[in-house]
């Protein structure tokens, strides 16, 4: 009988990964050092319900004209999702002493994204369930992954009450930033040079950024004949979007244009002023309460971000598939998808890619 194939990280990579091998008979087991699923997609709640008050801190949208897979799987579990908001106004911010400039695009600038009720979580969930009882193990870290001579695999992990966990494995895919594999697990035999560097090379997405949800009673800008999406080159803001349920509250979602490393330096609380400044002078005085101001910062996620990725992307990334190591060691996760890298379809364009070569391997 063949040892299990043990997935790293139980992100959508990884799930998608453990849930297509499931449908397969192959059995596994997924490794996650957090205390939750989801990896990098993280939904938040406010009071007012499971439809109307959960946000997504990570990942927020998908593009079902070019994006296959993903909305195969959407279709596949029935989950509902609605179109995002674009119309009215754009503001765009050049300085903090100058108003904002209003801007009316075109009809069809926009490719359509969708986003999920009840935010990307309930993808996640979906593909969980798939899953028998006991397959992911939380609060679980891959220290180190040995290789002996004779093609043996063995896994070594430490949960977060110091337990030791030693497990063979037939294969091992991981389903992790390539920056943190390098920095977090141990390989015997060393992994090659060349393979490091690549790895290194690999910025992780989104791993520099903070995330910012300001939620408000109603989304009272689009009185105002305002979209809610703003581009700013005052900040702390750079782009700014609607992300408001369908009925309900209104939402603004903001990326940072401030450094990682100068978030560091003024604190949250800092940050967090800044934003409402922001937000009071691109949307008015009904900007300045908000029922909740969501919050995560992803380059203070030490199961996210390496020192590395505090470096602002200069541009996107250049991203792509990365060889298997010694015919057991698989790379997953949306760094190691070319056309797709960076979203939700490149994490499970990618699951899809390292399930295949297993499968040839289990044949």
């Amino acid at each position: 009988m063949r040892e299990p194939v043990i997935i790293v990280g139980a992100g959508l990579s990884g799930l998608h990964a453990a849930s297509l091998l499931h449908s397969q008979g192959i059995e596994c087991r997924v490794l996650e050092s957090r205390n939750r699923v989801g990896g990098r997609v993280l939904t938040g709640m406010v009071e007012g319900g499971p439809d109307k008050g959960m946000f997504d801190l990570g990942p927020t949208w998908f593009w079902p004209d070019q994006e296959p897979v993903i909305s195969s799987i959407v279709k596949k579990f029935g989950l509902s999702t609605f179109e995002q908001h674009t119309e009215g106004a754009l503001l765009f911010e050049q300085s903090q002493k100058e108003a904002a400039q209003r801007h009316i695009p075109p009809a069809g600038s926009f490719a359509k994204s969708f986003r999920f009720r009840g935010g990307v979580q309930t993808l996640i969930d979906s593909i969980s369930a798939t899953l028998p009882p006991g397959t992911v193990e939380l609060d679980t870290r891959v220290t180190d992954i040995h290789l002996d001579e004779e093609g043996g695999c063995t896994v070594e992990a430490a949960t977060t009450d110091g337990r030791k966990k030693t497990m063979g494995a037939g294969a091992v895919i991981l389903a992790l930033p390539p920056r943190l594999i390098v920095q977090t697990i141990n390989f015997s035999p060393a992994l090659p040079e060349e393979l490091i560097k690549r790895l290194m090379k690999e910025p992780t997405w989104m791993a520099g950024q903070a995330k910012v949800v300001a939620v408000y009673k109603e989304p009272f800008w689009r009185e105002q004949g305002l979209s809610g999406q703003a581009m700013s080159w005052a900040g702390p803001l750079q782009e700014i979007h609607d992300v408001s349920p369908e009925t309900g509250y209104g939402a603004l979602f903001g990326f940072f244009g401030l450094p990682a490393k100068t978030r560091q330096e003024i604190g949250e609380e800092r940050v967090r002023k800044l934003v409402l400044d922001q937000l009071i002078r691109l949307f008015g005085p009904s900007a300045e309460k908000p029922v909740s101001l969501l919050y995560k910062d992803w380059a203070s996620d030490p199961q996210t971000a390496v020192t590395e990725d505090l470096e602002p992307l200069r541009s996107f990334p250049n991203y792509g598939p990365i060889p298997t190591w010694k015919e057991k060691i698989l790379f997953a996760g949306t760094e190691t998808s070319p056309e797709h890298g960076g979203h939700l379809e490149g994490a499970l364009v990618s699951a899809e890619r390292a399930v295949d070569e297993v499968m040839r391997q289990y044949k």
